[in-house]
């Protein structure tokens, strides 16, 4: 499939890269030079280009990653320092782009962690469903060392992911932590060597394109946060309808028939969503 490198309005100036090949969506920070410091235009040019491809009908995962040998640094220091008091309402992530807008995508989302990422960035790839990270990465939610507070709903996340004593530990530390001990914390699902990172992320990625109904992805999705916050009998009550209608839809005959004749499956198109 061709690879779509087209820039959309927003912030179209900002270094963040958009390529799309094989019904995947890749979104690369691409300021090398400064370890990907994010800015605000490039923050939101993130949120803009993940809106985008949640409306892109042949887009089925998105991929995020960093160029070179970082994800990112982190929100840039010297735009930190140099922001007039009166003016630094502006660093903070509007909430129409706050994890909820990640979590509401149709999309899956995987977090391709190549190198060292930090705070807001870091925070970001908390939203995603899915973490592969570099082994010797290294990771921090600096934010009490800053002066701030668990920016980007961290500290929601991180209890979610590993539970409140593991999320206290590092975010009242504000500690360096590696990418190893991320798989040790349940916070990444793969840890691999740093040039292996994107490459297993793309194909993750195109695996769910291939071979997943977009369909049940989404619903999927909506089903992790759901059982997060209802209990397990409510949970189960509400989803039986939709199990209801899922086996009377196309994509489940496609896929039953799909196993049987041992071929790919041929899912309906995905229905764009609107972050």
């Amino acid at each position: 499939m061709p690879v779509d490198t087209r820039t959309t309005p927003e912030h179209d100036d900002a270094p963040v890269r958009y390529d799309v090949a094989d019904q995947v969506a890749t979104i690369t920070f691409d300021r090398p030079d400064k370890l990907n410091a994010l800015t605000v235009a490039m923050g939101d040019r993130l949120f803009a280009l993940l809106r985008r491809a949640d409306a892109d009908r042949q887009v089925r995962a998105v991929v995020i990653t960093g160029a070179g040998r970082a994800f990112s640094a982190g929100a840039d220091l010297a735009m930190l320092a140099h922001t007039p008091v009166d003016e630094r309402d502006s660093l903070i992530v509007a909430p129409e782009n706050g994890p909820a807008m990640i979590r509401s995508l149709r999309l899956p989302v995987i977090a391709a962690i190549n190198g060292p990422a930090a705070g807001l960035a870091f925070a970001v790839s908390l939203a995603a469903d899915i973490r592969f990270v570099a082994a010797d990465a290294k990771l921090s939610l600096p934010f009490s060392r800053l002066g701030l507070y668990s920016e980007y709903g961290s500290a929601w996340l991180l209890s979610r992911l590993v539970g409140a004593g593991a999320a206290a530990d590092l975010l009242l530390s504000g500690r360096v932590f590696l990418g190893a001990e991320s798989g040790e914390l349940g916070l990444a699902q793969r840890v691999l060597p740093a040039a292996e990172v994107l490459p297993a992320a793309l194909d993750y990625a195109r695996d769910l394109a291939l071979n997943c109904s977009p369909d049940s992805l989404a619903m999927i999705r909506s089903m992790i946060d759901d059982a997060a916050v209802s209990p397990l009998a409510e949970h189960y009550a509400a989803t039986v309808p939709v199990m209801r209608a899922g086996l009377r839809a196309f994509d489940f005959d496609e896929g039953v028939a799909a196993r049987r004749d041992k071929r790919a499956p041929k899912f309906r198109e995905r229905i764009p969503g609107g972050g």
